[in-house]
């Protein structure tokens, strides 16, 4: 009894000291109330600890300059900076707090585990990074990139979160944008095309009318056309597996070096689709969420003249 007694008691100093802590006595917001506290600090010097993850406000990374702070809360300064950053050459976070995690996924990793693949993939490499803070800690699937698709995605940290997102997507998601590489000359500047689509495992096939497949929609906007080549931005309405990719196939311009659907040529070495912009209310605190990456240096490459 005593044993256990003495090991608490140890370990208590040791985790305080993992920390420099702040106790919070007035709404403010985080920017102001660090400077506040730590006198002397500057601004840039601040936004660096917000990049490195090191400041945590009740025991979550907080990464946001203007993160509204209210009374009774607590704010974290890590000593063991490294526990808290994050580096893959597959991820990329992007936004972190208590309930979501926003990522930016490179083209070759899966988005969540398949028969075949359990361990190399988005879900598992942030679970083990959530587990760092605590073992119990795990990320929840909301929605999905193909493979070869890269860009903006977005993981709960707890059930009720996921629950909340995938219950009300439409509700909360607002914007959701793609750019793609299609082969040939698109014949409209834009367009809409609606079908039906069905999973055939190996494929997704659409149809033009309800053959019991899922109802889906997809608007584009043609950028550019050059070298045999169109750059178009796409918005989903639906977001059906393999939307994108058989909606463009069936206007005729496949995605570049989507041999599945079509397309023959591969000068990327990649799938040509890249998950741009991702804007949503955010499902706890209804704060409007914007997030766009630039279009990927190959694509803009490819349609130079």
């Amino acid at each position: 009894m005593n044993k256990r007694k003495n090991t608490g008691y140890n370990r208590m100093p040791h985790a305080a000291s993992r920390y420099t802590i702040y106790n919070v006595t007035e709404p403010m917001e985080l920017m102001d109330f660090l400077m506040k506290k730590m006198a002397g600090i500057s601004r840039t010097r601040v936004k660096a600890l917000l990049t490195n993850r090191v400041v945590l406000v009740d025991n979550n990374i907080q990464t946001q300059y203007n993160f509204p702070l209210l009374r009774g809360m607590k704010v974290q300064i890590s000593k063991e900076k490294h526990k808290h950053e994050f580096r893959h050459p597959m991820l990329k976070i992007l936004y972190e707090d208590a309930y979501i995690i926003v990522v930016e996924k490179k083209e070759g990793l899966l988005s969540v585990a398949s028969e075949h693949q359990k361990e190399r993939t988005a879900q598992h490499i942030l679970t083990e990074y959530v587990k760092r803070q605590n073992r119990n800690n795990r990320v929840f699937v909301v929605h999905r990139l193909d493979r070869e698709t890269s860009g903006v995605m977005m993981f709960a940290k707890d059930e009720k979160t996921q629950h909340n997102l995938r219950d009300n997507w439409h509700d909360i998601v607002f914007d959701r944008r793609y750019v793609a590489l299609v082969m040939g000359d698109m014949e409209k500047d834009q367009g809409t095309v609606e079908s039906w689509l069905t999973d055939r495992k190996l494929y997704v096939s659409s149809s033009p009318y309800d053959d019991g497949g899922k109802y889906s929609v997809t608007h584009y906007r043609t950028i550019k056309r050059a070298n045999g080549f169109s750059m178009i931005e796409l918005q989903l309405e639906t977001g059906r597996k393999n939307q994108i990719r058989v909606h463009m196939q069936s206007l005729g311009h496949p995605v570049v070096g989507d041999m599945r659907y079509g397309c023959e040529t591969d000068p990327l070495r990649r799938l040509a689709l890249h998950a741009f912009k991702l804007c949503f209310y955010h499902p706890i605190t209804g704060e409007t969420m914007n997030f766009e990456l630039p279009y990927p240096l190959p694509f803009r490459s490819l349609m130079q003249r």
